[in-house]
């Protein structure tokens, strides 16, 4: 056993997920990168066996989403589950002339303001569950990266968008980005909650960006409440939508190779360092940042550099190699 790519149905946790993925591989030890909202879909990565010694690696990956921000309503979640806090008047033409500078002043490094509903921890226990309580939560801003941030269609409702079809394309930077096309993927999107012009967006980010808390600031931009009305993750790191498979139909084998699965670069050893690093010895390098150790296209560690050494942040035994 090893990696797997999972799109995410509608409605469920990823919590869920992992325990449909524990029946699937039989197994009691599976972990899962990037949690998904019950009301997004797409890429969930799920581990299994020794593979969860992945899970802190991959979950640093960058991620593309497609987005829909639906205009005039504001809800306590920043998403469709709901209920409406705040509604204004407002019509998809009044919006359009100042869509380009709003998207433009979220793109590129920024500090983001996470939603009260989410799994941040805090004083030991998730902000959700004291917001659910009607307890004050009280978060902190962390620093965030928007790589793309471009608006594709503006329709009326989010209902128009539900009845569309989309497909992949790619950019000659080689990302992808998602239009509405004639035989593509149909996406199960949420009940929208009211008629709302709908902004579709193709997403870059970095780790530990809310889509959510990024609908909430465009509208803010545009000086109208805004919300989530969907999400589908269509990347994480190298692995994209049209990789994935259905969790009713997961299987053991096959699986994505550990090796394979890391988006990171490859330094590869002899034999005598191989068995250094395994050690837990400082390999000497310029290199910053994180880089997978290999020996004979074999996974030695993952190791992490600071300019001057190599520092061994997981290593892989030698008889580890090939169980997944």
């Amino acid at each position: 056993m090893g990696i797997y790519v999972i799109d995410k149905p509608l409605g469920l946790t990823s919590f869920d997920v992992v325990a449909r993925a524990k029946k699937r591989l039989n197994t009691g030890k599976v972990g899962h990168t990037g949690t998904l909202d019950p009301l997004a879909t797409g890429v969930l990565i799920v581990a299994s066996n020794q593979s969860t010694k992945l899970v802190q690696f991959l979950e640093k990956d960058s991620k593309d989403y497609l987005a829909f921000v639906s205009f005039g309503a504001s809800t306590p979640t920043l998403d469709a589950e709901g209920p409406i806090l705040e509604t204004q008047a407002v019509s998809r033409d009044e919006l359009r002339p100042n869509i380009e500078a709003a998207l433009e002043q979220y793109c590129g490094p920024q500090m983001q303001m996470p939603p009260s509903y989410s799994a941040i921890h805090v004083n030991g226990e998730r902000a959700y569950d004291l917001a659910r309580k009607g307890q004050e939560v009280i978060l902190n801003t962390r620093a965030v990266t928007v790589h793309k941030l471009k608006g594709d269609l503006m329709l009326e409702s989010m209902q128009e968008f539900r009845k569309l079809e989309y497909r992949p394309y790619k950019q000659e930077d080689g990302s992808t980005e998602w239009h509405a096309a004639p035989n593509g993927f149909v996406f199960n999107l949420p009940e929208p909650l009211g008629e709302f012009p709908t902004l579709m967006l193709n997403v870059s980010v970095s780790s530990g960006t809310y889509i959510r808390s990024l609908a909430r600031d465009i509208g803010l931009a545009l000086g109208v409440p805004a919300h989530l009305a969907g999400l589908v993750r269509t990347r994480v790191g190298k692995f994209k939508l049209e990789d994935a498979q259905k969790i009713e139909t997961l299987e053991p084998n096959p699986s994505i190779p550990d090796l394979d699965a890391l988006d990171l670069p490859i330094l590869e050893l002899s034999s005598f360092d191989a068995k250094r690093i395994r050690d837990g010895k400082l390999h000497t390098s310029s290199h910053v940042g994180l880089l997978v150790a290999t020996c004979e296209g074999e996974l030695v560690a993952v190791l992490e550099g600071d300019g001057q050494n190599l520092k061994v942040r997981r290593a892989w035994a030698a008889e580890d190699q090939g169980k997944g």
